[in-house]
């Protein structure tokens, strides 16, 4: 399989060093807007020739798609920030190859009820042109890290294994993870962080359909295991409750939640009051520049703080409903531990876990184990296949009967 890999960040080169040892990879193009982070990821691999570098303008439509066309890939890697998944999408449509991303494309809030009623859905400009791909014969995988992806996963083979009836899908994450010598360090995309955890939280209950509530809603503790403990989570913005509905049709509510963490809730709150979570443009003394791009700027790289960092990280997804006429509720969950990540591949432990089930995806598809056509999400395939992949590619999966 040829890849080009839109986005060379810390998931980007996760994903990147985890396809060196993959020889059905033939050739993946690390491909950024800044060349030089690009060519770094590329020394570490070294592989230039598997692993040519590009400059890439994500913004520009007429860029990806040239890019594509002259490496002759067979599927676009989109891991970028999903500001640029429009462009990105529609270029491997027009460039007629295979599409795959980890975040779909962004929602819009409700103009006058934000926090009831949906107003543009998180993937909505994809679905809606879902049948001019499966025309086309073309397979759009979106929603494919690790939440949404995994997370999915584990949500179908609970549908199909282990419950007869489903009371609530709900994805649950949380960490213990500490980042030495900073006040302040995401761990993750604080470009992504701020969209997903400052919208309006979507829900889903199966006889009111998707709505939504107020950030942060809803507390509760959730006991992670492998030593993380209890964690207050809360409801974000996430794309598993868009579409897990879409496949698991016996679900009679959907959720996400979140373990934030008081100090970073307040963080993002003061940030929202004084406008610097805007994504639009402002002038700044003849200079145009988005109040978020700024924060981005002034905080640490999540990809260069793997050595500062400390504990695990658990994605998984709780279920509850009823089995052979008895009540059951379980939790399917990976843990990540940052020291064994660092290990193995040079990365930190939140942009490992998202790496790998993309690359897995790829494998299934590569051969011939996936296939499909249209926009599809995770749930759309056997979740078998996938899972027992998960030890080969150095993330084993858990189970928890509760």
């Amino acid at each position: 399989m040829k890849v080009l890999l839109v986005g060379v960040g810390g998931v980007g080169e996760a994903i990147a060093v985890m396809a060196k040892s993959r020889a059905w990879v033939e050739r993946m193009v690390l491909a950024d807007y800044n060349l030089k982070r690009a060519q770094e990821v590329q020394k570490k691999i070294g592989d230039a020739n598997r692993f040519p570098a590009e400059f890439i303008d994500a913004s520009k439509q007429e860029n990806i798609e040239a890019l594509a066309k002259k490496y002759n890939v067979d599927l676009i890697m989109n891991a970028v920030d999903p500001l640029f998944n429009k462009q990105i999408f529609d270029a491997a449509f027009n460039a007629g190859v295979m599409y795959m991303d980890m975040a779909m494309t962004l929602s819009e809030p409700h103009p006058t009820d934000p926090y009831n009623k949906t107003g543009v859905k998180l993937g909505d400009y994809q679905f809606e042109k879902a049948k001019q791909w499966e025309d086309k014969g073309l397979l759009a995988l979106v929603g494919f890290g690790v939440e949404p992806g995994m997370a999915d996963v584990f949500a179908k083979y609970a549908a199909e294994y282990l419950f007869d009836e489903i009371d609530e899908i709900g994805v649950r994450d949380g960490s213990n993870l500490v980042i030495e010598g900073y006040k302040f360090a995401p761990t993750f995309s604080i470009w992504t962080t701020i969209e997903e955890c400052l919208n309006p939280p979507v829900i889903y209950e199966k006889d009111k359909g998707w709505f939504t509530t107020e950030p942060f809603s809803e507390p509760e503790i959730f006991e992670f295991p492998d030593g993380i403990g209890k964690v207050e989570v809360v409801n974000v913005e996430h794309e598993e409750v868009l579409l897990v509905p879409r496949w698991i049709k016996n679900a009679k509510r959907v959720t996400f939640k979140y373990g934030l963490g008081d100090e970073f809730m307040d963080v993002l709150k003061t940030l929202n009051k004084l406008g610097l979570d805007n994504k639009e443009k402002i002038n700044v003394k003849g200079v145009e520049v988005a109040p978020r791009d700024v924060v981005a700027a002034c905080l640490p790289d999540p990809a260069y703080l793997g050595d500062k960092m400390k504990g695990k990280t658990c994605a998984g997804t709780w279920v509850t409903g009823v089995k052979s006429g008895k009540r059951r509720e379980v939790y399917l969950y990976q843990v990540a531990d940052n020291e064994i990540c660092m290990k193995m591949w040079g990365c930190q432990a939140v942009v490992a876990q998202t790496a790998f089930s993309p690359l897995i995806a790829m494998d299934l598809i590569e051969h011939g184990i996936w296939k499909g056509a249209g926009v599809l999400g995770p749930e759309a395939f056997e979740p078998k296949a996938f899972m027992d992949k998960m030890a080969e590619y150095g993330f084993p999966y858990g189970m928890r009967e509760m």
